[in-house]
């Protein structure tokens, strides 16, 4: 009898060790907490908070103060010491709109390579140079490439003599030597690459700051649909869509939204193409959604939810979803709930999420949460959503930016 009851005994004490552990790592060293709050994670009960002895007389319910908080496993177990960040409680302009994209690239990106039938043979002179799928090419002999054209250009003048070019590789600023060849086909000069200057898209609109004129949208990057890679924005601006459908999503095949840019007169400028959206300055911020307040990350729980998403000329409807996971230290900045659209007349016409959804606000408890950024392409009626508390980092350095 003694044995078997040191043996549960053990397990348990195993269960509670390996207990800590899990959850110690998945929560974030910092926490941001508005006024007089005091931190509670909605989503982990079990998990208490307390100051340190000796900070309790330290502690300050002021903006930008900060203090050490020990979080307990059940109250006993310590977990680790988090650093408590006061700051004031937001309030933004919640979207949901449809808005179109377009921005050009700081260089021209090298989506691809076609072999060249010269003299000699079939030849790379870009692969030679050791140029990938991704590269940035910023300057070709001293000159400044901002587009397909001038690219072109440079190398059908270069009559073989070989070319500088200055380009980046994942962040690094490179230089090689490119060495055109003679299409014995068309007798020209070529480089054997195809390159990109530029992007358009739909997304959503998130929110905007009113008091700083920036808006946010898209919840992730802009990628090239070539490479993947995100785009790196020289320069770019929003202008306003009109949304007409859907193509619903059926899994392994994602859907998409249907829609042409209404205007071409811009309405905003991009300023930020990062992993949480796309960030920049808009023009005219009347009428264009809802004022609300922000949560903080440690606010959301898992449950029912709304998305506030336009997918059709109707503008921008409330649907229910089931938020089902949340993950504080997600690898990607921008997957931090798992989404799971339980709304029937939403499912009926999109199948779930779709293309051109990203950006669409999440609503929990009368407050925005987050936006919607990912479907999974095996299950439309699921997808990833990003932190309000995230976007508005990224929104906060688009303000300080322009304040400078």
């Amino acid at each position: 009898m003694k044995k078997t009851a040191a043996f549960l005994l053990l397990s348990v004490l195993v269960l509670l060790a390996a207990l800590r552990v899990t959850v110690s790592s998945m929560l974030p060293d910092t926490f941001y907490l508005a006024g007089e709050e005091r931190l509670r994670i909605a989503s982990l009960p079990f998990v208490s908070a307390r100051q340190p002895r000796g900070e309790v007389a330290a502690a300050s319910t002021e903006p930008g103060s900060s203090y050490n908080v020990d979080l307990r496993l059940f109250g006993l177990l310590p977990l680790k010491t988090v650093r408590a960040e006061v700051v004031q409680r937001r309030q933004v302009e919640v979207c949901g709109t449809g808005f179109g994209i377009k921005m050009f690239s700081s260089g021209v990106m090298v989506v691809g390579f076609s072999d060249i039938l010269s003299t000699g043979g079939y030849e790379n002179p870009a692969k030679e140079a050791g140029l990938s799928l991704g590269d940035y090419v910023i300057t070709v002999d001293g000159a400044k490439v901002k587009t397909n054209e001038q690219m072109g250009e440079l190398v059908a003048r270069s009559n073989g003599v070989p070319l500088e070019v200055v380009y980046t590789h994942d962040g690094e600023r490179r230089t090689t030597s490119l060495q055109p060849v003679r299409d014995r086909t068309t007798g020209g000069w070529r480089a054997g690459m195809w390159v990109r200057d530029s992007s358009a898209g739909i997304g959503t609109l998130t929110f905007i700051d009113t008091n700083a004129s920036v808006f946010a949208g898209l919840g992730h990057s802009i990628t090239d649909v070539d490479t993947g890679e995100n785009v790196s924005l020289g320069s770019g601006e929003i202008v306003p869509v009109d949304i007409s459908g859907a193509v619903a999503g059926t899994p392994g095949l994602p859907g998409e939204l249907k829609g042409s840019f209404a205007s071409f007169v811009p309405m905003g400028t991009i300023r930020v193409n990062g992993d949480t959206g796309v960030y920049g300055l808009i023009y005219d911020t009347a009428g264009k959604g809802t004022m609300m307040e922000t949560a903080q990350q440690q606010e959301v729980v898992p449950g029912p939810a709304q998305i506030l998403a336009t997918i059709d000329g109707e503008g921008p409807k409330v649907y229910d979803v089931e938020i089902e996971e949340l993950s504080f230290n997600a690898a990607d900045p921008n997957k931090n709930m798992m989404l799971h659209v339980t709304d029937k007349k939403l499912l009926a016409q999109t199948g779930g999420i779709v293309q051109g959804m990203s950006g669409s606000p999440i609503i929990q408890n009368g407050r925005l949460v987050g936006a919607v950024t990912h479907v999974l392409v095996r299950d439309p009626t699921r997808g990833f959503g990003i932190f309000v508390e995230n976007m508005l980092k990224t929104a906060d350095q688009v303000t300080a930016g322009a304040a400078a």
